[in-house]
């Protein structure tokens, strides 16, 4: 299969090279980039001599379609909602990282996101590609919207509680998310400059991040019911990885944190990129560096009756392009693991 990426010069899409590269059902054979079309990848991106030195070329979708099997869309949120249409109309396999068709509610997409929304019939098109929530959705289909990083993280840390009813969701769930610097993106900002950022520590769009309709909009179609989060954001001095600390409520059910876990690896038994520690175990974000893996603990204060969920990720694998690979498998009805079965990079 012939695969282009669009948005090739940023970090999403630059570990999509990484991680195709090793793909046997896959030939990357496009590159795509507005601000650097003209260069080759490899002025970007040096490491990438012998591997891969394709030239970034400019959007041309008629061109395009005839040319590639599947695009991946690794733009900045606001520009794909503009590019995808004529691809999926077309029947092009296209997998969406930037977050644009992932909200069903366009006025919901306007309020939290600050852009106007894609056309209601390609939001209702775009399948929401979290495999382990949503497989059953994703076989033989063309359109998937990649979950955000955070919410890939959250979602497979608190969906097994929801499932259960073992929380109380009439009080909100709290979710503390930590990430890596590389989530911001590849351009510069004055927030991540090395002298910014280095031995530091901040919380930003308290209250507004983005990424809480998503995963509100997810609880809330396993519930059954409007479900609620307190979703703030943190950024920390690493490159990789995301960790979210999540707070939830018992109901009054007298449980130990050995059914927790015993309850997780029933959920996720069939799972192979979700990995449940056992008790007093709690997971890293380095245990997962460069894989597709997510790792959870989970405890229980038995004295405020609050259960404590660890789930870690690495932002551009698992909450970006390697989940989009895995969705890639998905779609063709490949081994998910195809391209993605790595060990974590440590120390």
């Amino acid at each position: 299969m012939k695969v282009g990426i669009v948005g090739a010069n940023g970090y999403g899409g630059a570990e999509l090279i990484r991680l195709l590269h090793n793909h046997p059902m896959v030939t990357v054979d496009l590159l795509v980039s507005h601000s650097t079309q003209g260069q080759k990848i490899t002025d970007q991106y040096p490491q990438l001599q012998h591997v891969l030195e394709l030239p970034l070329e400019k959007l041309h979708v008629p061109e395009i379609i005839n040319r590639v099997d599947a695009v991946f869309f690794a733009t900045p949120s606001g520009v794909t909602k503009d590019i995808a249409p004529p691809f999926v109309e077309a029947g092009i396999p296209c997998i969406d990282l930037s977050g644009d068709f992932r909200l069903k509610d366009k006025q919901m997409y306007k309020e939290w996101y600050k852009n106007a929304p894609a056309e209601q019939e390609f939001l209702d098109m775009a399948v929401y590609g979290l495999p382990e929530i949503y497989r059953k959705d994703l076989n033989d289909r063309t359109f998937i919207a990649n979950p955000g990083c955070y919410p890939t993280a959250a979602l497979l840390g608190i969906v097994p509680a929801v499932k259960a009813s073992i929380i109380d969701t009439t009080y909100p769930i709290i979710i503390d998310g930590k990430t890596g610097v590389s989530g911001a993106g590849r351009k510069p900002t004055q927030g991540t400059l090395f002298s910014e950022i280095n031995e530091n520590m901040k919380a930003y769009k308290l209250g507004s991040h983005q990424h809480t309709p998503e995963i509100e909009q997810v609880l809330s179609q396993i519930k059954g019911a409007e479900t609620k989060v307190t979703f703030n954001a943190h950024l920390v001095p690493m490159t990789r990885g995301i960790l979210c600390t999540i707070y939830a409520s018992l109901k009054n059910i007298h449980l130990t944190d050995a059914d927790v876990v015993q309850l997780y690896n029933e959920t996720y038994q069939d799972e192979h990129f979700v990995r449940v520690r056992p008790e007093k175990c709690w997971p890293a974000t380095k245990e997962v560096y460069g894989t597709n893996f997510c790792d959870i603990g989970v405890s229980i204060d038995q004295r405020t009756n609050i259960l404590t969920i660890i789930s870690v990720i690495d932002n551009l694998v698992k909450g970006a392009a390697g989940q989009a690979i895995q969705n890639l498998n998905l779609m063709n009805n490949w081994d998910e693991k195809t391209g993605l079965d790595t060990i974590p990079v440590y120390p």
